[in-house]
């Protein structure tokens, strides 16, 4: 069983506030939803972390409680809220934030599994492959994090989490002002440090502290493979790059691209990986440490002698051969481009973007039951006979009830857009497209935000294509980059019975470049 959420506390904030208990009880309901299972164990800020369970949607949660709320919760519930705008299957989900004064608590995802510290200190260090794979997974969660200019700022392994269906997972975002996604970066030097090594290489004090790394007599710890034989000299290499500050960190989605291409060589025993494809963009004044560094500036020295030797013999064959006016190498025998510009390329054809389950959810405000929202999986499984079906209702507009509901699509990041196609279980269904620039909540607060904040693309239904069942809407300006999307439906057609007003959108398709 995990602990979900165990965080490091650092000499910095050790004297921080002293968490006064309170008496939560097994089968108590919270906000009327949240049925408290079991006391898993206190994390390293003093709170109270719980297995539950939401009794409308009748799934596993992660209940973390603390005392008191109030001012003193804010920074525990603001990032708890921001991390609930980040949809990624490495992130843990955060479904609910809730102060009620007298304490506080955030309502997740349930993990079955373990976290990483305690996996080492019951297995003991991972081999170099399963560590990479870790690492990798930890990368590609914070450029997910950073892309929407947050921080995780609690990188740990505490907050990483192994289920025990292999998912690794980060949880427990608790950024503050000294926090920076610099320092994210580095801390997945120290995830791969304490997966190869069992030590961690940043000073820790209370009672959650883990071994920390042997050290030479400047205080700097060891490299893993003066700790343990059998690490690679490259991986070895990345894990002192990311932790020493003398050496640039690089950006987070950079560190993915490349400890997913390093996790992809470990089938062949990391043969070939070749130097750091970061390192040439990242580069400090400090002399390298190793040959790997060694190779990359005579390589950088021979592109410099190969461009100069290029640019000579250019100079030497125009200054005596006369150049045609007429046509350039690149638009021989074509049509004339503008003068001192590049030749635009054409463009090109829209392809399907791939949706899967964690980037769809069900918007539902102001008080939808929702018990729906499983069903949101349906629309971009690609079988048409699987749909999210809303529930009927005694007016075609939702009556007094809300303004409408929809599908909210988070494409992982900003892209150019062709069009959106929407496949429907009956005709007469008014629908829009929206966008906009977060995601506020999986909750009837979050949902009720985006009906408020979400702009909509075109006139509704006026710039739709095609017949009743099967609508395209092409209403995205080609200078704009989207992330969040909505199919939002606005007037519901008539139950065949006659009953009521209810539709099943069978498919949801994005395309883009």
């Amino acid at each position: 069983m995990t602990q979900v959420g165990e965080g490091h506390e650092t000499a910095a904030d050790a004297d921080g506030p002293v968490m006064t208990r309170g008496n939560p009880t097994v089968g108590e309901i919270l906000a009327e939803r949240y049925q408290l299972e079991e006391h898993v164990n206190d994390d390293s800020a003093g709170r109270q972390v719980w297995r539950g369970v939401d009794v409308i949607l009748r799934r596993p949660v992660a209940v973390v409680l603390r005392y008191p709320g109030g001012d003193s919760a804010t920074e525990m519930l603001q990032a708890a809220v921001d991390a609930s705008r980040v949809i990624h299957p490495n992130l843990v989900g955060v479904y609910d934030a809730i102060d009620e004064g007298t304490r506080a608590y955030v309502v997740r995802e349930w993990v079955d599994g373990a976290s990483l510290r305690e996996l080492v200190t019951q297995e003991g260090p991972f081999d170099p492959a399963r560590s990479t794979t870790i690492a990798h997974a930890i990368a590609d969660s914070l450029a997910a994090v950073h892309a929407t200019g947050m921080v995780h700022g609690n990188v740990h392994p505490g907050t990483t989490l192994i289920a025990d269906d292999g998912r690794v997972v980060l949880a427990d975002a608790r950024a503050d002002a000294a926090d920076s996604a610099e320092k994210d970066a580095r801390a997945v030097g120290g995830i791969l440090y304490y997966a190869l090594t069992g030590r961690w290489p940043h000073a820790e004090v209370g009672r959650s502290s883990i071994p920390d790394a042997n050290r030479d007599g400047s205080g700097n710890p060891a490299a893993p493979r003066q700790i343990r034989a059998g690490v690679p000299a490259y991986l070895d290499d990345l894990t002192m790059d990311l932790l020493d500050s003398r050496v640039a960190a690089p950006e987070a989605a950079a560190l993915s691209a490349e400890l997913a291409r390093l996790d992809a060589a470990a089938d062949d025993d990391y043969e070939d990986v070749g130097p750091l494809r970061f390192s040439q963009s990242n580069a400090t004044s400090e002399p390298p440490r190793n040959s790997s560094k060694i190779v990359i500036g005579v390589a950088a020295l021979v592109v410099i002698a190969i461009i100069g030797l290029v640019f000579g013999i250019r100079a030497i064959t125009s200054s005596g051969t006369p150049q045609s006016k007429s046509t350039t190498q690149a638009n021989a025998g074509g049509a004339p481009t503008s003068a001192g510009t590049d030749t635009q390329a054409p463009a090109k054809n829209p392809v399907q973007i791939k949706l899967t389950p964690d980037m769809v959810r069900i918007v539902d405000p102001p008080s939808g039951d929702r018990s729906d929202s499983d069903e949101a999986k349906n629309v971009v499984d690609g079988d048409p006979s699987t749909s999210w079906t809303t529930h009927s209702f005694k007016s075609a507009k939702f009556g007094n009830l809300k303004a409408g509901m929809g599908v909210l699509i988070n494409l992982g990041a900003k892209r150019n857009l062709a069009d959106v196609r929407v496949e429907t279980s009956s005709s007469g269904v008014g629908m829009d497209i929206r966008y906009g620039t977060i995601d506020p909540g999986d909750n009837s607060q979050g949902d009720q935000k985006i009906v408020d904040t979400y702009k909509r693309l075109g006139e509704p239904d006026a710039d739709a294509k095609g017949d009743g069942t099967n609508r395209i809407f092409s209403v995205f300006d080609p200078n704009t980059q989207y992330q969040y999307i909505l199919v939002w439906l606005t007037e519901l057609p008539p139950n065949d019975d006659g009953s009521g007003f209810k539709v099943s959108v069978n498919e949801v398709s994005v395309y883009g470049y």
